[in-house]
């Protein structure tokens, strides 16, 4: 499968990462021929950045059916090689982009070697400050097509449970029907790069500001 208008999108968000002096730790594109699909997928290693977030990445998932939906609305795609595949042309499926954005906590700041008191001491402090920071982020996301979950692993030593994988996920979903050339798609998605790189700092400076108070009680 070919995919130039997924490539101009995974050209555009390099090209604006570097323009922003960013440098990601993983800049993969992949792409499954057997499920019709491709996407990039980037990694930021935090460093000093945050306290308490180790890493931060961001996956754009995209497939062949979106690419020939789209292609058939734009100037100059006439040649796509998709479109001359009939089972895609026919499709009715809207040209979507979906994005998972991931904050990964770091588990031994977020859960302080605090005196035992009983075996699930730490999930319970822990998931006091995780049920502050969703309500914060979710006041900061707002929109109802922003989907916003915990993933949790939970482990167990001589001093009880713990989570041992603490990730706060986003998923985002853009509609880009009503573009109709390659600069429309070029502009749309550094607008919305900017956005995400946004809303990713201030879940960080929320978390800080959270779980500073939270460590400290």
């Amino acid at each position: 499968m070919h995919y130039p208008i997924f490539n101009s999108i995974v050209n555009t968000i390099d090209q604006q990462l570097g323009k922003r002096g960013i440098v990601p730790f993983k800049f993969k594109k992949w792409k499954d021929n057997k499920i019709h699909a491709t996407g990039l997928e980037l990694v930021f290693e935090l460093g000093t950045a945050s306290g308490y977030i180790h890493s931060l990445s961001i996956n754009f998932d995209w497939d062949s059916f979106r690419e020939t939906r789209l292609a058939a609305n734009m100037e100059g795609m006439e040649e796509h090689p998709l479109l001359s595949v009939d089972t895609l042309v026919e499709t009715s499926v809207n040209p979507t982009i979906d994005v998972e954005l991931c904050w990964y906590f770091d588990g031994l700041r977020c859960q302080p070697n605090s005196p035992l008191t009983h075996s699930n001491h730490r999930i319970e402090h822990a998931s006091q400050w995780m049920e502050s920071l969703s309500k914060e982020v979710n006041d900061l996301l707002g929109a109802s097509d922003i989907i916003t979950r915990w993933h949790i692993e939970v482990e167990g030593d001589d001093r009880g449970r713990y989570l041992s994988a603490i990730n706060l996920i986003s998923y985002f979903q853009y509609r880009m029907g009503d573009l109709t050339s390659v600069n429309e798609v070029q502009h749309f998605v550094s607008r919305k790069l900017q956005d995400l790189l946004l809303k990713a700092n201030r879940v960080m400076y929320i978390s800080e500001d959270i779980l500073t108070e939270a460590v400290a009680a």
